[in-house]
């Protein structure tokens, strides 16, 4: 069984809060007085909906702070701003039941994601604030989400309307994301593999768009520390027994002259397991080796993710990077259930980052794929005499990659009567047991790999919701996000065989049918896939496009593909004033105007 670890931030630096500001009509002698009850209660229900709803991806509620008093000119809000930055305040939540001085209470952070709520009611004037202070911030060069209820609610309303509150949420989930990031780093180990352009690890992208550090450590690091014993041998013996109760070998699918001895294949195991240990005190750090008399080792390098480059010269002389990277990103390993690490395979950063995006959103384990194969349904007819149905009647996209995807990716888990990766700290431990045992491991196929490792073997369950998503870098534009939503998919044991081995048999495959619309890149199947912009993807379960798409927006980086459908799509108001006919074209329009959220 795996016990739940508790939640704790492993990083340096305080979790970001969600700042609060009630906002109020300043003139005294009778109006702001009759006003600072209903006005401070609103700043409590959100910040009370946002504690209770909204958690750190290492499992932590997010914390809200609320301004000292109403603020209803500009002494109050730079009182406010004092206390927002000295708190470690992320993002702001400007709510107002009424009118307020506009350009004298708002938010000036530029840095800072900033929404404004204002009270959909007729007794005082909220909403012409709201239309106003949006006008300031637009002027202003601050983008601002406006966030106002479809129905009037009467003054004494307390309650925050359903349509209020999934803006709040939404916008709280993709704030604290980008505040979670900010000064963090992005860990390269090794370089570029096998010439992938996601390899390239670009500094400028990650400072200017994200905010983060980039730490490149060259892979020879594996090796001294390895040779020189930085690493808890009290742990790796713990691990190891771990391994060989909870890892089954199964079939090696070499040649039987090629395979490798037992003695050989034993040796790639304590390498293998090493290399995990070693990359996660890379990372995050490891007080034990303190102890051990490392201490600068012990520190890490403050990485939220990070990218292993393996292939090739690493992997033509060592074990490869899969045992590595599956056990890492899963929420579970030796220590029991825990947060998933953000490891990419072949040091794609691009990938890494997407699914650093899906990990702070949901607090759960990603998938790293190739978007390797589109299957019709002529084909799949011709090649195995089954026809296609349900959500798989347009074909599907075969995505798999050589081992290292999430062990939660088994779809053992289960949330809303639905195969899922949940959130790590609402994982069971009958779960984490089930997706192990969903997982076999395979010596890796020796003409990829001639050092030798071991690759993960599953079958994602279908009917998962599910989310896959890539940022591409563009030269000219920048970087670009295309997102598409749909469900894993089920085939019949004898189809799912014959087509899955025409790849490879030792890898893990997840059948993926995204949400067609009948025009432009979702105009079927196809066009998803022919409009991919990279051989690499992330999966994240779930349908979360909205909160990417939000995200994205306060990252200024443009959403150039995705099936959402509008009235999901929350983005800052002034983005209106790009376009409202064709909102994709102005969401280019307003990123290029705007410019990267930290130039």
């Amino acid at each position: 069984m795996h016990r739940l670890n508790p939640p704790q931030n492993r990083l340096q630096g305080t979790l970001p809060k969600i700042g609060v500001r009630p906002t109020i009509d300043g003139r005294r002698q009778g109006v702001r007085e009759s006003l600072e009850n209903q006005t401070m209660a609103m700043a409590k229900a959100t910040a009370e909906l946002i504690s209770s709803r909204v958690f750190h991806a290492c499992g932590l509620p997010v914390e809200c702070v609320i301004a000292d008093t109403c603020i209803g000119g500009l002494a109050e809000a730079a009182a406010c701003a004092e206390k927002f930055e000295r708190e470690g305040v992320g993002a702001v939540i400007t709510v107002t039941p009424c009118w307020c001085y506009g350009s004298e209470t708002m938010s000036m952070h530029t840095h800072l994601p900033t929404a404004v709520w204002g009270f959909n009611g007729t007794e005082r004037p909220g909403a012409v604030y709201l239309a106003a202070v949006m006008a300031a911030h637009a002027q202003k060069g601050i983008p601002a989400f406006s966030i106002y209820g479809r129905d009037v609610q009467d003054a004494g309303d307390t309650a925050i309307p359903a349509d209020v509150e999934t803006k709040l949420l939404q916008f709280a989930r993709s704030a604290i994301t980008i505040a979670t990031m900010r000064e963090k780093s992005y860990v390269a180990m090794g370089n570029v593999s096998m010439g992938i352009a996601g390899s390239l690890v670009d500094h400028a992208f990650l400072q200017r768009y994200l905010g983060m550090r980039v730490m490149t450590v060259d892979m020879v690091e594996f090796v001294r520390r390895m040779e020189r014993g930085i690493y808890d041998p009290q742990e790796y013996e713990r691990a190891m027994t771990w391994v060989k109760t909870h890892c089954p070998e199964e079939e090696d699918y070499n040649p039987p002259d090629k395979q490798m001895s037992r003695a050989e294949k034993d040796r790639t195991w304590e390498i293998s397991l090493k290399c995990a240990l070693i990359a996660r005190d890379l990372m995050v750090g490891n007080p034990r080796l303190a102890e051990l008399g490392f201490e600068e080792e012990a520190q890490g390098f403050n990485g939220i993710a990070g990218g292993f480059q393996g292939q090739r010269q690493w992997t033509d002389h060592l074990p490869n990077g899969d045992f590595l990277e599956a056990i890492l990103c899963s929420s579970f390993d030796w220590n029991g259930i825990r947060q998933p690490y953000i490891v990419a395979t072949e040091n794609d950063f691009l990938n890494g980052v997407c699914m650093l995006f899906g990990h702070l959103l949901t607090g759960s384990a990603q998938i790293f794929a190739d978007v390797r194969t589109y299957w019709s349904p002529e084909a799949v007819k011709r090649v195995s005499g089954h026809t296609l149905s349900g959500d798989a009647a347009g074909g599907f996209l075969h995505l798999i990659n050589s081992g290292p995807a999430a062990l939660d990716g088994t779809g053992q888990q289960s949330e809303n009567g639905k195969p899922a990766m949940k959130s790590w700290w609402s994982i069971t431990a009958e779960e984490a047991d089930a997706c192990l045992k969903a997982t076999t491991w395979h010596c890796g196929i020796l003409e990829y790999f001639r050092g030798g490792g071991w690759s993960t073997r599953y079958r994602t369950k279908g009917g998962m919701p599910a989310t896959i998503f890539r940022v591409n870098l563009i030269d000219g534009l920048g970087p670009a996000l295309q997102i598409a939503e749909g469900f894993t998919i089920e085939l019949p044991e004898q189809t799912h065989a014959i087509l899955d081995e025409r790849t490879n048999p030792t890898w893990p495959t997840t059948w993926f049918a995204p949400t067609t619309t009948g025009s432009g890149a979702f105009r079927d199947v196809y066009t998803v896939m022919a409009n991919w912009g990279a051989n690499h993807c992330v999966m994240s379960s779930g349908h979360i496009g909205h909160d990417l798409i939000t995200l994205a927006s306060m990252l200024r980086i443009p959403v150039y593909m995705h099936n959402v459908s509008e009235e999901r799509v929350f983005r800052p108001h002034a983005w209106a004033a790009f376009g409202t006919a064709e909102m994709e074209s102005a969401d280019f329009r307003a990123c290029s105007n705007y410019g990267p959220l930290y130039k």
